[in-house]
């Protein structure tokens, strides 16, 4: 039996975004995953009034604009999200919200839904894993804020699938968080106590502070609008 020509004609599978694998695994979807399991890691959490993400970054030199390396954004006046994973994959992604959501302000004269928006994005995701000549995104998006129909908050995976949450983690050590969120979440009245929900989970997966970071905190509250805080000093907390 020739075994090197039994090789040579084995299919590749995971050359290919577009060819399941004979148990009906996409590879190329699942290394970009890997990406993202090495990104910073991103928290957030739904409150009484509001939505709040936060991150932990490494602080830049004196030599970088701060406001030129970004892992929270904001997308409309009352929509927010948050990457991990490839920056440039996000930054696309995030272009593409931005761009969503001005072009039906102003066609509608008014606001797009959470909803509506994150299932357009989720299509242009699952797209990517059904052509060839493109890869998959390598990054995962939190979107929340807003809207006519209330506090919402949305994760959206690579392969295209959406799911609302009350509370989510991406990027490096998110299953620790997710077991934290499990067990302690509980719908909490304002901003200050979110932040302090998620920072201490933050601590108790990633307890290692130095002096080269910082949080980052965006918001998006019914009473006082959108917030942005960079917390260099974290020692003071």
């Amino acid at each position: 039996m020739d075994y090197d020509n039994m090789m040579h004609d084995t299919p590749k599978y995971d050359v290919s975004n577009t060819m399941f694998s004979p148990e009906g695994r996409l590879f190329q979807v699942e290394y970009a995953r890997e990406a993202i399991k090495k990104g910073s890691t991103v928290l957030a959490m739904k409150y009484k009034h509001g939505v709040l993400f936060l991150t932990r970054r490494a602080k830049d030199t004196h030599i970088v604009v701060e406001s030129s390396a970004k892992k929270l954004y904001r997308i409309s006046e009352n929509i927010v999200g948050a990457s991990s994973g490839l920056v440039a994959d996000a930054r696309a992604l995030i272009d593409f919200c931005r761009y969503i959501s001005t072009r039906t302000k102003l066609r509608y004269d008014e606001p797009i839904t959470i909803e509506t928006l994150v299932k357009r994005l989720g299509n242009v995701l699952r797209t990517y894993t059904q052509y060839g000549g493109v890869r998959p995104f390598g990054v995962a998006l939190l979107v929340g804020g807003i809207d006519s129909t209330g506090i919402k908050l949305y994760e959206t995976d690579i392969s295209g699938a959406i799911r609302g949450y009350k509370a989510v983690a991406i990027g490096m050590s998110t299953p620790e968080v997710i077991e934290i969120l499990e067990e302690r979440y509980h719908l909490v009245d304002n901003k200050d106590e979110a932040f302090k929900e998620l920072y201490s989970m933050l601590k108790e997966v990633q307890p290692t502070e130095t002096e080269g970071t910082m949080l980052e905190v965006m918001c998006v509250d019914e009473k006082k609008g959108f917030s942005f805080d960079r917390i260099t000093d974290v020692k003071s907390l």
